[in-house]
């Protein structure tokens, strides 16, 4: 089991704070609280149950105790990832800062030209 794997569990109990799962491969984990999905969650038991069959992801494992600290949420978000817009960027035309050093050299001369103005 490595960080980031998605692995198929059961819920065995409830707590306050998280749920402890049973992994497919006899290794227990915890979801935390913050990590069942997105948002405040009031009341853990509305949003699972004992027996109840889940998918989670792999954020940690401790080697020694073999158990691991899992997230649901990760998926969630995964689900409803778009694609980034970005507005005011120029990476469709690779440009680089190429832009920027055609104007270096204008704006130096601007800047002195102001402060000489200044003095």
């Amino acid at each position: 089991m490595n960080i980031g794997d998605k692995l198929k569990g059961t819920i065995t109990g409830i707590k306050p704070y998280g749920a402890f799962v049973q992994l497919e491969n006899d290794i227990t984990g915890l979801i935390h609280i913050s990590e069942i999905k997105t948002g405040f969650i009031d009341n853990i038991h509305k949003c699972l149950s004992i027996g109840q069959e889940v998918t989670v992801q792999v954020l940690d494992v401790d080697e020694y105790t073999q158990k691991a600290s899992l997230s649901m949420r990760t998926l969630e978000e995964d689900r409803h990832q778009m694609m980034h817009r970005h507005r005011f960027s120029s990476n469709r035309h690779r440009t680089g800062f190429k832009p920027l050093n055609d104007k270096l050299s204008e704006w130096i001369d601007e800047s002195l030209r102001f402060l000489k103005r200044e003095e």
